[in-house]
């Protein structure tokens, strides 16, 4: 009797892979407002499952309050703002084309006002390489550079929690419990050393490396893993 990939198991939509999204504390992303500029405070700062980054609770003159990764140095009570016309501060939020090149941001948002979806892990930040009339260049912590619409907003500064990966796991126990806060897979077993039944790569001894990691882009459900049609396998001579 064969079983589900993992793919599988996990596009049929089971609680076994549904992240625990009721224990998180909400979204992380931009209010939406009227006004040039709203003022608002740091009220709080807490952690959610859901984040790697530190979060402040930021309630603005308007009434409304917002969840926003913590820039590095904020502290609660500090001033912050958000709108066209801010002061270039580690907190505020502004569009890219109002944010001097050189600056760093994070939060970069992929079309305008939809929250922030670039540049959001903890101690990460991008920097604004050129802006032109229609695009602003911004070169990510991936070392790739991507082109923004002028209109899109970002937080300037530095994502808090910086230090979070230089700290090592030590034992099993302790990732264990940091993959189940969020519902992740873990551990992973590649598919090598899996039995034909749980994989195409399985099978032979499990261990053994024999079955190519290619696979056609007409392949069948259960049979397309791996490199999916690659154009070039192996290491590149130059």
């Amino acid at each position: 009797m064969g079983k589900n990939l993992i793919q599988q198991r996990r596009g049929k939509g089971s609680p076994t892979y549904r992240a625990p999204s009721f224990r998180y504390v909400g979204d992380a992303k931009y209010i939406k407002h009227d006004q040039e500029s709203v003022n608002g405070k740091v009220t709080d700062i807490i952690h959610s499952a859901g984040h790697n980054a530190p979060l402040i609770k930021v309630k603005y003159e308007n009434g409304k309050e917002s969840l926003l990764q913590a820039p590095d140095g904020i502290k609660v009570g500090a001033d912050v703002a958000i709108g066209d016309i801010t002061e270039i501060k580690s907190g505020n939020v502004m569009p890219l084309r109002n944010i001097p090149e050189g600056t760093n941001v994070y939060n970069i948002e992929s079309n305008p006002g939809d929250g922030g979806k670039f540049v959001r892990a903890s101690g990460t930040f991008a920097r604004i390489l050129s802006k032109m009339r229609d695009r602003i260049i911004v070169l990510l912590p991936s070392n790739k550079k991507k082109e923004f619409r002028p209109d899109c907003k970002a937080v300037v500064g530095i994502i808090a929690g910086g230090g979070r990966t230089e700290k090592p796991f030590l034992k099993a126990g302790n990732k264990y419990y940091a993959m189940k806060a969020k519902n992740k897979l873990w551990p992973i077993t590649s598919g090598t050393s899996m039995n034909s039944v749980d994989h195409p790569f399985g099978g032979s001894s499990s261990g053994h490396k024999g079955r190519p990691t290619q696979s056609s882009r007409h392949a069948p459900p259960g049979r397309k893993v791996g490199k999916i049609a690659p154009r070039r396998t192996g290491r590149r001579n130059s």
